[in-house]
């Protein structure tokens, strides 16, 4: 019976490619669209105030409620953080990338990769509370700092509005800065795998027109790497949006998105505005998406 199976598999190329595609398709259907689907199906719910209980009413009450101030002001801080978060991990990651795909070799390539992918290898949450340690008032960071006497220009940053705070370990700025470290790796491989694929004889071409190595940069290097650029990006703009742990454990009462979505769904029991207010970072990263596509980031990849 194998070899029948196996020799029918082999002469029809359709059943064989149907045999490997349908159990993943049907996962994804059913799994993760399915789950889409209910989330949205939920959202169309509403929390009775006064039995605390989901009653099954379709209404647009929940998303009416995403446009109120509050819940305005936490989309747009969220979209800021998120954007900020990426633009910094490309103008870091950029570099880096550009040395590993064209200048280092051998050993010193495997070393790089490894420092990128080093911090993957331990715990979230190990990392997380490591940089809770690194930026509270008595921390590493802050020691530092005042031996190289530059405590002023610490107390600065933490007494500007918005970004400041009692601490680093609660403030925006920490927020930010522990963001850009858990995603910039994100970054950094696709750039780095963008870069690698430019053929050398463009660069060489480049230079024999006349062009100098700015020039070579801005026209032929740095559009040829914006589909890594934006391959990294929709990583760091996504997990950036809907990540909650960030947020409670470093910065101060500032709320984004997804502990909005936490709190209403496992603290208030509100699971019909969570579902809601869940599909925000969706719409966001959709119309990102097609933005990005109108102006031919992906045509490349």
């Amino acid at each position: 019976m194998l070899k029948r199976a196996s020799d029918l598999l082999s002469t029809r190329k359709g059943l064989l490619l149907a045999v490997l595609l349908v159990p993943p398709l049907l996962w994804f259907g059913v799994i993760y669209l399915g789950s889409l689907f209910a989330l949205l199906a939920n959202s169309f719910f509403r929390l009775d105030d006064f039995s605390g209980l989901v009653v099954r009413e379709i209404g647009i009450s929940n998303f009416l409620q995403i446009f109120d101030a509050a819940n305005m002001d936490v989309t747009l801080r969220t979209v800021v953080m998120a954007s900020a978060v990426t633009l910094a991990c490309a103008l870091i990651a950029f570099p880096m990338a550009f040395y590993m795909a064209r200048y280092a070799q051998g050993s010193t390539k495997a070393l790089l990769f490894i420092a990128v992918m080093l911090p993957l290898w331990s715990s979230y949450l190990v990392r997380l509370y490591a940089w809770k340690l690194l930026l509270a008032k008595e921390g590493a960071i802050a020691w530092v700092v005042q031996h190289l006497h530059l405590g002023w220009l610490l107390e600065a940053l933490l007494a500007t509005p918005v970004i400041g705070g009692n601490s680093l370990s609660f403030s925006p700025l920490g927020t930010f800065i522990v963001f850009v470290y858990m995603w910039l790796p994100f970054m950094v491989l696709p750039i780095q795998a963008a870069i690698e694929r430019i053929p050398g004889s463009l660069i060489e071409a480049s230079q024999d027109l006349g062009a100098d190595a700015s020039i070579t940069f801005r026209q032929v290097i740095l559009p040829l790497a914006m589909p890594g650029v934006a391959a990294g990006s929709i990583f760091t703009f996504s997990l950036t949006l809907g990540d909650y742990i960030i947020p409670q454990v470093i910065g101060n009462s500032t709320q984004y998105i997804g502990q909005v979505v936490y709190r209403q769904q496992g603290v208030a029991g509100n699971i019909p505005f969570a579902a809601a207010f869940s599909l925000v970072p969706i719409v966001v990263i959709g119309v990102y998406l097609w933005l990005a596509k109108r102006k031919g980031a992906f045509d490349a990849l």
